[in-house]
């Protein structure tokens, strides 16, 4: 119990861990990422207004003046463009990669040639002369060594988070196993003290409970009211005998594996639960069926299974009213027996589904203490399905019934 509650606790420290980081992860790339864009934005307008300076109307034409070394833009993967005011090319320098499509426009562009992405700035050339609009210049660049440091920092952010997951979900083990050490403690000794106390209260009920029944047995000397508080007196400790035995039971075996095991014969124990509640299903007018393998072989403890299942046949019966049915199948699939106890009752609702197997928990409507149970039934079968390695899983509708699966493994 407490290993799955470490896992979830691990779970969602973990959970929450990664969203924060991967929250800061993001946030640090968006920062960078616009950081460096415009770091190169700004680069590549200086450049366009230096070759736009260099840029002059000369009889009409545009006479190109461009003091840039051509290696300088190669090296850096740069071109430079001029437009006259039609947008028609009339001059270029630096990598040829970058005819862009025209028209041209003003201002900050990345365009797609291929695979490669390029950014480039395009700014209107005016005479010094008489401040004449004579045309464009773009300056373009690849955006390949911008799309490398982004791959870079994601795979640098990526691996620091999986590292830090890493370091934390080992530190997490220890920080939950820490964390939840009292609680096992504490839990515990709760067990043993529910143990001490049932095996204590075992001796004075026993008493009582003999004592009752010899009063009962002799009734010639005590008044008729008197009969009936030791009635009373006799049922009430019934029920707490039982509630002791259960709540002994378990504390002695909640999460202790099975400590004798033996091969089983399923099949058998169901048959003879069947022929033992039969009766008590005809008295209800009941219609008990069942649908049995021959061969249903497990290994286990047969008096714990013959309990969970006894637990499960009550319940049904209990639960169905007149003219109903509790049917009973088992099954062989690949590497489980499955057992089926369906009955035709009140049924549960949806939101109670997940409490049926809580200790002492009874719905408001169809179970009630009236009928003498300790609310431990369904919490006992499904310790003992456990302690076999099993699990039972209930489907419900209400007014129409309940369905007990119960999947153990085979030998």
């Amino acid at each position: 119990m407490f290993e799955k509650i470490r896992r979830r606790l691990l779970l969602s420290y973990l959970i929450v861990l990664s969203l924060i980081l991967g929250g800061f992860a993001i946030a640090v790339r968006i920062v960078f990422t616009h950081s460096l864009l415009e770091q190169q934005t700004e680069k590549l307008s200086a450049l366009a207004q230096v070759a736009a300076a260099n840029a002059e109307l000369d009889n009409g034409q545009i006479k190109i003046e461009n003091d840039l070394p051509q290696d300088k833009l190669l090296e850096k993967h740069q071109g430079l463009h001029w437009f006259n005011t039609k947008g028609n090319l009339i001059g270029k320098q630096g990598n040829d990669v970058f005819d862009l499509p025209i028209p041209v426009a003003e201002g900050e562009q990345i365009n797609t040639i291929g695979k490669n992405r390029i950014q480039s700035v395009t700014l209107p050339i005016i005479s010094s002369d008489d401040k004449q609009f004579i045309g464009y210049v773009r300056a373009s660049q690849s955006l390949e060594e911008f799309d490398e440091t982004l791959n870079k920092l994601d795979l640098g952010l990526s691996g620091g988070i999986i590292v830090a997951l890493v370091i934390s979900g080992v530190g997490g083990v220890w920080l939950t196993r820490q964390a939840i050490q009292p609680i096992e403690e504490s839990f515990e000794r709760l067990k043993q003290f529910t143990a001490d106390a049932s095996h204590e209260l075992r001796s004075p009920l026993m008493a009582i409970q003999s004592n009752a029944a010899v009063a009962l047995k002799y009734p010639e000397g005590m008044r008729e009211a008197d009969a009936e508080k030791f009635q009373a007196i006799s049922s009430a400790t019934n029920q707490m005998t039982r509630l002791t035995e259960d709540l002994l039971f378990l504390a002695r075996h909640d999460n202790i594996p099975n400590q004798s095991k033996e091969t089983v014969n399923l099949s058998s124990i169901l048959s003879n639960l069947v022929q033992l509640y039969q009766p008590q299903a005809v008295a209800k007018q009941i219609s008990f069926k069942s649908q049995l393998s021959q061969k249903l072989y497990l290994l286990g403890d047969a008096n714990q299974l013959t309990r969970l299942f006894t637990n499960l046949i009550q319940n049904a019966i209990h639960y169905t009213p007149s003219e109903g049915t509790v049917k009973i199948i088992a099954n062989l699939s690949t590497s489980h027996i499955v057992v089926n106890v369906q009955d035709t009752g009140v049924g549960i609702a949806p939101e109670d589904l997940e409490k049926i197997f809580d200790r002492f928990w009874r719905a408001d409507k169809s179970r009630s203490y009236n009928s003498g149970g300790s609310g431990l039934g369904l919490a006992i079968a499904q310790a003992i399905a456990q302690n076999h390695g099993g699990l039972i899983t209930v489907t419900s509708q209400l007014g129409v019934g309940s369905c007990f699966t119960v999947r153990l493994p085979t030998v």
